[in-house]
């Protein structure tokens, strides 16, 4: 083959392994595993950068959506329980809300979030 048809581009450094980790565990923990899967796509994300930083290898963006699907996740996998079962967006909570706009006067500060006993 001749030379002057070979190609004149470097190949493309190798991508990291962690990198690749980091995003397959945070696309799976919005399908499977939660939890589990956002925390081990934070570590690995985390982990992937700092040594892409030491070697030069590829994937860095590909740990960056890890990680940030990761902590999206992570929030979504702590927050949302708490604000659901809380109370703070509920059914009860929503109602008393429409009430209170629709007629102030009616207004019960106590049914903006359910209680978990029952009142007599």
């Amino acid at each position: 083959m001749n030379n002057s048809m070979q190609s004149q581009y470097a190949p493309a450094p190798p991508t990291n392994t962690m990198a690749v980790v980091s995003l397959v565990s945070a696309v799976i923990s919005w399908f499977a595993i939660p939890l589990l899967g956002a925390i081990v796509a934070i570590i690995t994300g985390h982990m992937a950068r700092g040594e892409i930083r030491k070697s030069g290898e590829g994937g860095d963006g590909l740990a960056i959506v890890g990680l940030v699907l990761g902590y999206l996740n992570l929030i979504f996998s702590c927050i949302l329980p708490l604000l659901i079962f809380g109370g703070v967006i509920s059914v009860g909570g929503i109602c008393s809300i429409c009430a209170m706009l629709t007629d102030p006067s009616s207004f019960d500060a106590s049914s903006i979030i359910i209680p978990l006993i029952p009142s007599s």
